[in-house]
């Protein structure tokens, strides 16, 4: 969850601690509340005005009250010594702040259907013993907690009511969600009651913290106490969740973060349904592919996929996915990079079967994969044997990295753990003004790949770089583990020390 300290630059979650008082608005229509058409000037650039956006939409946003129970401090918490002889007095100072006091905090909703299911941020209702409604016409109602969803910060409450009105989601990567398009933002800002606020889309796909996130930026003013509200494009659609702002100050300076409804509408379906999120796990472990591995990777032609590092038990490796393989697609869509593979799998149904396309050895293969439920996978760790390290014994030097075959002196000097079952070379000496340095290489790592091809020997390493140099290429692929954590790195041939 995003932090709540105010610092210089700091991303705050936009809950408010301050009580609020509403005004009464306009009349609540039945259907779903959307303009029939954007209201713009003449030569449809700009809004002239966005009074009817905003009275079409503002009957289905709502302020949200949590009141919950803090227990109060124990003793004098560190003011005095533990038995000091003025505990007692500290003790009788306290006085009623002894006992638990309610604290309330504000946030803001929207309401997404008729029958009383409202959207808004996990944070403004974690925790909270009661949670009350407050409608733009000034009504009150108490609502029950549905579901939540940590990862993206999103929470799905319900009122007992028929015919709200209500707003619905449109497509956060569609027309009127691009940089530059209008967008209001609509919430409860610092307890001051119901406020709109204008601005525009100032950047797209913007990841703050979490695997999930998809962030809409904007320049409309949201502060504190705006968080759940909703981010509207000129059709009256919800293309964002109000969540968080980047601040030295606490306040708006023009940089607001909405999460997409792409990815609030899939979590909202899932706590509709179940009460919580069921999302797909492929289990692999993937890494982004870097502009320098275009030429060390068969068949690459951009900086495209994800680059598959390990696969432990689970639904890739029973699809015969392999470490080294680019998935390029993933159920038919092109996979731009890991976080939004990440993405895509997760919005997929579990126990689904899907294709999935990966660059192998210079060709593509379709392999048909059928998803796990990440929920249930997150925590396992796989599971690997106990192994005595490999006997042996020679150096190679190559791509500015000393490499020699491993050895109990060896796992001891660099503290590698006697269980860690991986084949391979150890690094022994980096060369600080190699390509290797640069990319972080160090002395105790493992290489295990070299050219997406297992290395056991220092000769089986000589002989990949050889083979690199005599096709030409500018560089060469390694498989890097350290800590039982793989990844890889291309390290440039040309001029590498011990390669000339």
């Amino acid at each position: 969850m995003l932090g709540t300290a105010l610092s210089l630059s700091a991303v705050l979650p936009l809950s408010a601690q301050d009580a609020a008082t509403q005004v009464p608005g306009a009349q609540s229509p039945d259907a779903a509340l959307t303009p029939d058409q954007p209201v713009q000037t003449p030569d449809d650039t700009r809004p002239m005005s966005f009074a009817d956006l905003a009275e079409q939409v503002s009957p289905a946003v709502v302020n949200i009250t949590t009141t919950s129970i803090v227990e109060a401090q124990a003793g004098p918490q560190g003011l005095v010594p533990e038995g000091s002889p003025f505990e007692d007095f500290f003790n009788d100072l306290q006085g009623e702040n002894g006992r638990p006091q309610r604290s309330q905090a504000l946030g803001s909703g929207f309401v997404i259907s008729s029958d009383g299911y409202i959207v808004t941020n996990n944070h403004v209702i974690e925790g909270a013993d009661e949670i009350q409604i407050e409608f733009f016409s000034g009504e009150v109602m108490d609502a029950e907690l549905v579901g939540t969803d940590r990862d993206t910060d999103v929470a799905l409450l319900k009122v007992d009511a028929a015919d709200l009105p209500f707003v619905e989601f449109g497509d956060s990567e569609g027309e009127g969600s691009s940089v530059g398009d209008w967008v209001l933002a609509m919430g409860n800002p610092l307890g001051q009651g119901f406020s709109v606020s204008a601005g525009i889309v100032s950047a797209r796909d913007r990841e703050l913290s979490g695997t999930y996130d998809d962030y809409i930026q904007t320049d409309a003013a949201i502060n504190r106490g705006n968080s759940g509200g909703p981010l509207f494009n000129m059709e009256g659609k919800v293309i964002g969740v109000n969540t968080a702002i980047l601040s030295p100050t606490g306040g708006s300076i023009g940089i607001g973060f909405a999460m997409s409804s792409n990815v609030v509408r899939d979590v909202v379906a899932q706590l509709q349904e179940f009460g919580e999120t069921r999302r797909g796990w492929l289990g692999v472990r993937i890494q982004d592919v870097t502009p320098d591995m275009v030429d060390a990777i068969a068949g690459l032609e951009a900086a495209n996929g994800a680059l598959v590092t390990d696969v432990p038990e689970g639904p890739a490796a029973d699809a015969g996915i392999e470490s080294g393989d680019v998935i390029v697609t993933f159920n038919d869509e092109p996979v731009a990079d890991t976080h939004e593979l990440v993405r895509k799998v997760a919005a997929a149904p579990v126990g689904e079967t899907v294709p999935m396309e990966v660059l192998r050895d210079g060709e593509r293969v379709t392999l048909q994969v059928t998803l796990g439920r990440r929920e249930e996978a997150e925590g396992a760790v796989p599971a690997s044997a106990d192994a005595a390290p490999q006997d042996g014994g020679g150096e190679v030097e190559g791509l500015g990295l000393t490499l020699s075959q491993q050895t109990p002196e060896l796992h001891e000097r660099f503290d590698i753990p006697g269980n860690l079952d991986i084949e391979g070379l150890i690094v022994t000496e980096v060369d600080p003004a190699s390509d290797a340095a640069e990319k972080g290489i160090e002395p105790g790592d493992i290489i295990t790949e070299a050219g997406q091809q297992p290395i056991v020997t220092t000769d089986d390493f000589t002989a990949v770089v050889e083979a690199a140099e005599e096709a030409g290429r500018r560089s060469v692929l390694l498989l890097v583990q350290r800590a039982g954590e793989p990844r890889f790195v291309a390290l440039s041939i040309e001029g590498a020390s011990g390669n000339e």
